[in-house]
C-alpha cells in the first residue's frame, strides 16, 4: 500500500510524530481500530499514573488489532489521541516515535476531562488501509 506524507511550507511543520496529511493509494481493506487504552490482555490496566508506560501499551494495543487484521503499523493512515493532560504531549510522541516511522499518518491530539476508567490516562484510535 503506498502511503505518502503530505508536507506543504504553506503550513507549520508539526512538532509531534504525525504529518500535515497522508494520501494512500486506497486498493484494500480500511481497518478501523477502536479506541485502544492500556488495558492488557490479562485485564489489568498498565502503567497506572504512567503516561510513557500507557502510550506504550496504547501503541502495542492498536499494533496487535492492526496485525490480526494482517497489517502493520506501517499501514496506518490516521489516528486520533484523546489525552487526560496535553502537558504530556512531548512524553506521547517520545513513545510515538518508536512505533510509527515515515510517511507518518495524520493525528489529531485532544484532552479530555474524563476516559472510561479514572486511570486511563490516554486512549488512542486508528484507522490503516491494509493490502
Amino acid at each position: 500500500m503506498p502511503k505518502t506524507q503530505i508536507s506543504t511550507a504553506a503550513l507549520r511543520s508539526p512538532n509531534g510524530v504525525f504529518s500535515q496529511a497522508t494520501t494512500v493509494e486506497a486498493t484494500g481493506r480500511l481497518v478501523f481500530v477502536s479506541g485502544m487504552t492500556a488495558r492488557t490482555p490479562d485485564g489489568s490496566i498498565a502503567g497506572v499514573g504512567d503516561v510513557r508506560e500507557q502510550t506504550r501499551q496504547v501503541c502495542e494495543n492498536v499494533k496487535a488489532a492492526v496485525e490480526a487484521a494482517g497489517g502493520t503499523l506501517a499501514d496506518v493512515c490516521r489516528v486520533d489521541v484523546y489525552v487526560r493532560n496535553m502537558e504530556d504531549f512531548a512524553k506521547i510522541h517520545e513513545v510515538r516515535a518508536q512505533y510509527f516511522q515515515e510517511p507518518l499518518p495524520a493525528s489529531t491530539m485532544v484532552e479530555v476531562s474524563k476516559l472510561a476508567n479514572p486511570d486511563y490516562l490516554i486512549e488512542i484510535n486508528a484507522i490503516a488501509v491494509v493490502s
